[in-house]
């Protein structure tokens, strides 16, 4: 097998919404936008449909598509995005509820679907979706009269606890659905361990349902496992790959392995990455290349056929730290070649 092996625990990711939805003051729904974050939306979403989710979030209209072939009629598929132009039919077909994020949006969806269902995106202060404080006082009546199915906001920093934006959004949400007799929804998966002052009545976890920060109580998701093409002895003093970037200092057993940046494994995390042979940690040597990663396998006893990159020892967020950036992205990033083993 010349490709990478990525195992996807379904079991993992069930526990994971079932321990959030524990957390929860209400409803539980479910994020499975960008593929269902790299894993494959469709079997993810039939998973958690599964396990009780009955609201799906998506970021844009084509996603909300695919993720109702997989699941049917039925469960709510809300579009972050909410209603652009061109989007009607595949709104209408679909079934998909989208959240308005300003004025022109609401009259794009009023004039092209009538009686059609949505939602509202309210900008408490991250700027970046959503209708403003004003934008929505201006509409609130003429909005509320057409019956929107949920009115949600997004936080800006709630993997930051203390941070003095959480509840300064929380209290912006408050004033802007005061007195609304509506579902109600704030929390992601850091808004839901903010606490239940958070949850409002229907909470949306993403990134925690795939076994990732902020959500240290999660159960891992994935695994990858990439195989060894070549050992190679290398002396002192000899370079191993691109630009010279690494040197032996001692006698060194180097192994190449069958993945790079065109898998989405980040050039960067090359100075700080290792690799795993069982617990035993085996560092990664010269620069990342677009298909093949370089490993000093010395100290071990017998070098395996595969070495791992991400599992139980070593999570996405551990990988995340040594490519400088967060497990959302490590997640989505994990490429096409793969061979995806789901389990469970």
């Amino acid at each position: 097998m010349g490709t990478a092996t990525l195992t996807i625990d379904h079991s993992a990711i069930a526990a994971n919404w079932r321990a959030l939805a524990g957390l929860s003051a209400g409803e539980t729904g479910a994020v499975v936008k960008a593929d269902g974050y790299g894993l494959g939306a469709a079997k993810v979403a039939q998973t958690l449909a599964l396990a009780g989710a009955r609201t799906f979030f998506v970021a844009v209209a084509e996603e909300g598509a695919a993720v109702r072939a997989a699941l049917g009629p039925g469960p709510e598929i809300c579009v972050f995005s909410g209603h652009m132009e061109g989007d009607a039919d595949r709104i209408r077909g679909h079934d998909l509820t989208p959240m308005l994020n300003s004025v022109d949006q609401m009259l794009r969806h009023v004039e092209a679907l009538p009686g059609h269902p949505f939602g509202i995106q309210l900008d408490t202060g991250m700027n970046r979706l959503g209708m403003e404080p004003a934008e929505w006082a201006a509409l609130r009546d003429v909005d509320l009269g057409r019956a929107p199915s949920l009115v949600m906001s997004h936080l800006a920093c709630a993997d930051e606890p203390g941070h003095p934006m959480n509840a300064r959004q929380l209290h912006a949400f408050h004033e802007m659905t005061q007195g609304l007799s509506l579902r109600r929804s704030l929390a992601a998966t850091g808004g839901m361990l903010l606490g239940r002052d958070y949850h409002f009545d229907l909470c949306r976890p993403g990134i925690g349902l795939y076994g990732a920060h902020p959500f240290v109580d999660g159960t891992p998701v994935v695994s990858l496992d990439i195989p060894v093409i070549q050992l190679r002895d290398v002396a002192p003093g000899e370079s191993v790959g691109y630009a010279n970037a690494w040197v032996a200092e001692r006698p060194t057993l180097v192994a190449t392995i069958s993945a790079g940046y065109a898998d989405g494994l980040i050039r960067a995390m090359g100075p700080r990455a290792r690799l795993f042979a069982q617990d035993t940690p085996c560092p990664v040597i010269g620069r990342v290349s677009m298909d093949l990663i370089t490993v000093d396998v010395t100290d071990l006893d017998e070098v395996p056929s595969s070495l791992r990159l991400l599992g139980e020892v070593q999570g996405v967020d551990d990988l995340a730290l040594a490519a400088g950036t967060i497990g959302y992205e490590i997640l989505t990033a994990l490429g096409p070649r793969y061979r995806r083993v789901h389990l469970g």
